[in-house]
């Protein structure tokens, strides 16, 4: 007798705990770059780009930033029409230079 009494207990039990609602997937969140680091790395870019191309820094173009999961890209030309692509650790330390 005591078995079903406790069948719709265990019933009701089983029910609540598979309809809770599941936790919203996460994202990828995107954290803000500091003014000053952009800039930083910009500057280092233009730099190793004038560098790379035998060229003045100021006239060198930095025309895109991009931030990913765990790097940023900084894209530009040359005034020859040469693209490059700069790319940057999460800390904003430089990794190296892209021809493209």
């Amino acid at each position: 007798m005591m078995i079903k009494s406790f069948m719709p207990l265990l019933l009701v039990t089983l029910l609540v705990g598979c309809s809770t609602p599941q936790a919203p997937e996460q994202k990828a969140q995107r954290a803000k770059v500091a003014p000053t680091s952009s800039l930083n790395m910009e500057h280092l870019c233009k730099d190793k780009a004038a560098e790379r191309y035998n060229t003045g820094a100021q006239s060198v173009d930095v025309t895109g930033f991009e931030q990913f999961q765990g790097s940023y890209e900084l894209r530009g030309f040359t005034p020859h029409k040469e693209s490059f692509v700069c790319s940057f650790d999460a800390d904003g330390q430089f990794l190296h230079l892209s021809m493209r």
